[in-house]
């Protein structure tokens, strides 16, 4: 479990219990875990009140404050409408600009791209090139190369280059702003209600059948929002289809939309999560109009699928080394393939990155296709793997909740039906939810 949901959800409930797994699916033995995340929450139960502690994942990433020590890196952040070899062009630019992609992430969705890259100066630019007085220049060129592609008048952008600071936003935190900014909840259809009967398969055993039907209704990620007048609430209930950090992106979206979460209940079956969360606005309002209710919908299902896993998913790995991201897409834009996803890390003096990909019309890639660009590559010294989703996830496992009258007449059913008695008694019969 990353540490910057354990933070994320510290800070909005006062009083939770989770029942957690590991990355994929096992039960937790590491005694050292329980000690690492009461450290890194309580800075009181750190030896000296030290800094926070690392730990290493079942995956083998290291997690711990903030992630990689980002305070010598610039950093260029940009939304765009996104195309194809995107990726390519900007960082031919910061290669040309004597620059080095340390690491970033970058997403995609409705149309719209975000991204963050933080770089270093490479070992042979001119110290002069990047003084922070020139990073206006960088701003000013990469901006050139996203408008000479753009051809709809009055398309938005924003493309900003910063100097090395300490204490940044989390990286993911800081592409749902991104993206909560550009508006890319906007497009697309309205989003479809919840079916009540989904919330009520936890109430049932996991059969071969069951999660056979689950998994084709969970495909769709759909909300309804009911409010609670007698107390004051607005009440959302989510389905979708259960992954990694779904709980970081919903909560990252409420908090966007200025919204407090004052209770929730989570749960899962199969590959159906399930998701309900008590909220006001910070002035005290519940979601009041039609309007609101739709924007609220649409900006919960947007945070929900800008990390939807599509595609080809590759794991590339190689010495580190300057212009290492730009030779790698463009290759990518080479042979015909865009990207939906990007993530860069380095580890001492390796790169690792992973990437989902699509044809440039948006189709699954072909298998050749892939082994043409990982022989490609390969000449490069970058080797390159395809990434199948985690064995035996999500793990089939019994959940009951046991029925509960409500205090009061609320509107629609509920899981939080005993969201009112003993918080430790509602969570002993919850699934767990991949975050």
């Amino acid at each position: 479990m990353a540490k910057d949901f354990l933070i994320l959800f510290y800070w909005l409930v006062r009083h939770a219990v989770f029942h957690v797994t590991d990355q994929i699916g096992r039960k937790l033995t590491d005694p050292s875990l329980p000690e690492f995340i009461q450290q890194a929450l309580v800075p009181s139960h750190r030896p000296g009140n030290g800094p926070s502690p690392r730990f290493t994942t079942c995956l083998g990433n290291v997690v711990g404050p903030g992630g990689p020590d980002l305070s010598d890196c610039a950093c260029l952040e940009f939304t765009v409408h996104d195309r194809p070899g995107l990726l390519s062009s900007i960082t031919q630019v910061l290669v040309d600009q004597g620059c080095h992609v340390a690491c970033g992430q970058a997403w995609t969705h409705s149309g719209r791209a975000a991204g963050l890259l933080y770089v270093t100066t490479t070992a042979t630019a001119n110290a002069a090139a990047l003084h922070p007085s020139r990073w206006a220049r960088i701003e000013r060129l990469v901006g050139a190369v996203v408008d000479a592609r753009e051809n709809v008048p009055g398309e938005r952008r924003w493309v900003c280059m910063s100097a090395p600071v300490r204490g940044r936003v989390h990286t993911e935190r800081r592409l749902h702003q991104l993206m909560h900014d550009d508006r890319d909840y906007e497009r697309g259809p309205a989003p479809t209600p919840v079916d009540e009967e989904l919330f009520s398969m936890v109430d049932r055993a996991a059969t071969t059948t069951a999660l056979s039907a689950l998994r084709a209704r969970a495909a769709e990620t759909r909300v309804t929002i009911d409010n609670w007048e007698e107390r004051g609430y607005a009440i959302v209930k989510m389905t979708s289809r259960d992954r990694p950090r779904l709980l970081f992106d919903t909560v990252c979206a409420l908090t966007d939309m200025h919204y407090v979460v004052f209770h929730a209940t989570v749960g899962s079956q199969g590959p159906l999560a399930i998701q309900e969360y008590y909220i006001r606005h910070k002035d005290g309002r519940t979601v009041d109009s039609s309007s609101e209710r739709q924007k609220v919908s649409r900006c919960l299902v947007a945070a929900v699928e800008r990390r939807g896993s599509h595609g080809a998913k590759v794991e590339v790995r190689a010495a580190d080394r300057s212009g290492l991201l730009s030779d790698f897409s463009r290759t990518l834009r080479e042979h015909g393939m865009s990207l939906l996803r990007a993530e860069l890390k380095r580890q001492k003096d390796e790169a690792i990155g992973t990437f989902h990909l699509v044809t440039d019309s948006g189709g699954q890639v072909r298998p050749e296709a892939l082994r043409a660009v990982r022989t490609r590559v390969s000449d490069m010294g970058i080797s390159l793997d395809i990434i199948t989703e985690a064995p035996g996830w999500p793990p089939v496992r019994k959940t009951s909740v046991p029925a509960s009258a409500p205090a009061q007449e609320r509107p629609g059913s509920s899981l939080g039906t005993l969201l009112w008695s003993h918080l430790g008694k509602l969570s002993n019969n919850f699934g767990y939810i991949r975050s």
